[in-house]
């Protein structure tokens, strides 16, 4: 079973970013955390997956060079 909280550095880890950011991305309302003790800063799981999931590239929109499939097609009719 996996953990309501993470440590600011667990978050930072599972999204391959600095924990500056992760400071900075609760601070802007993109990851929720919460004060635990005498100040110690909790990142919810939860707030990670949402953002996870917020910012996943649908994967049959597009190819791995940014061009979704349409234009891909487009560009292949010209080109012939």
């Amino acid at each position: 079973m996996e953990p309501l909280l993470l440590r600011i550095q667990e978050a930072a880890k599972v999204l391959q970013v600095s924990k500056w950011t992760i400071y900075r991305w609760i601070d802007e309302g993109r990851l929720r955390g919460t004060k635990i003790g005498q100040g110690s800063l909790r990142v919810f799981r939860a707030s990670v997956t949402e953002l996870i999931e917020k910012e996943k590239v649908d994967g049959e929109k597009t190819q791995g060079n940014g061009r979704n499939k349409s234009a891909e097609a487009r560009l292949t009719k010209r080109k012939a």
